[in-house]
């Protein structure tokens, strides 16, 4: 008999879906001493929760990895130090499922639920967002949530199924600008939907990047103009594979679409890279903060 509870157990459900099938299998046979046979993932990571006597003693385990934990975070929206030490992840999860924000998230209004009020019907909440602009903070939270959960899903290693992605979250004259600092600044700007849509994709398609949105106030911030145009600014961190690249900032135009349903809609976007290489002290990697003033970003709503 399982020593967790349903919530953990579903917790544990998705996060163990993030390991690979030779942990995953390896995993099994140590939770079991070997006296389960399993014939496929899903089978192994059921007896993984049945005969594990708590989430602790799960989490702890040699195979479930540091960045596995990291990973399984982010994808929930927590966002943790990326040189955070496994027992300091496993503390921080342990935390976020006893805190009920998980129950909260799967029977009150699912992520998926959360993400189609945004992008599909054009408002985040009837209560706190009627006008899309009485709260510019939550607006600019969750879309960020939804563009970045959006966006990795692109990338094969991130453990989810790739989400719905195209031109059809742009404006058709949507501007891409895309700033890269290594040893010397590079930069390329990309036109209409289609290709911006593309180059963007390719981030995580092609290059196996993974964003780490920093949604804390020191790394978000969200201003909106009289005439409907909302600026969200957000800091953050770029990953591959185990390894963190550097930083990053990325700045949304969004504007309704009242021919398509009053959906939000990307009108401009500016994304700009430094690579590790180019960062001075650490601070700014382990949690990266916005250098844009609201001055800069205010010049961008009018």
């Amino acid at each position: 008999m399982s020593g967790l509870s349903k919530t953990d157990a579903d917790s544990c459900r998705r996060l163990l879906s993030l390991i690979s099938d030779d942990d995953l299998l390896a995993l099994n046979d140590t939770v079991t001493s070997k006296m389960i046979a399993v014939g496929s993932t899903d089978e192994a990571i059921q007896a993984i929760i049945t005969y594990s006597k708590s989430s602790e003693e799960l989490l702890k385990r040699k195979k479930v990895h540091r960045d596995v934990i990291f990973k399984y975070l982010a994808s929930e929206g927590v966002v943790m130090p990326v040189n955070s030490e496994k027992h300091q992840l496993v503390k921080t999860t342990l935390e976020f499922w006893s805190s009920g924000k998980v129950i909260k998230k799967a029977v009150s209004q699912p992520k998926e639920a959360c993400q189609k009020s945004l992008v599909e019907n054009g408002s985040v909440s009837s209560k706190v967002m009627s006008d899309g602009l009485s709260d510019v903070v939550i607006l600019g939270k969750q879309f960020c949530e939804w563009f970045f959960q959006l966006l990795n899903s692109q990338n094969p290693s991130f453990g989810q199924p790739s989400q719905e992605w195209g031109p059809h979250h742009f404006w058709g004259d949507v501007r891409l600008r895309l700033r890269v600092f290594t040893a010397e600044e590079n930069m390329e700007e990309f036109l209409g939907a289609e290709l911006v849509s593309l180059r963007l994709q390719a981030l995580p398609r092609e290059e196996c990047l993974i964003f780490n949105p920093n949604l804390e106030p020191h790394g978000l911030r969200t201003l909106s103009s009289a005439h409907g145009l909302v600026v969200v600014a957000v800091a953050g961190t770029i990953h591959r594979g185990q390894g963190c690249l550097g930083v990053f900032e990325q700045v949304f135009g969004l504007i309704r679409s009242p021919l398509d349903s009053n959906r939000w809609k990307m009108k401009f976007i500016d994304l700009k890279v430094r690579s590790q290489n180019s960062i001075q002290g650490t601070e700014e990697v382990v949690s990266p903060a916005l250098t844009y003033t609201s001055s800069e970003l205010q010049l961008l709503c009018s």
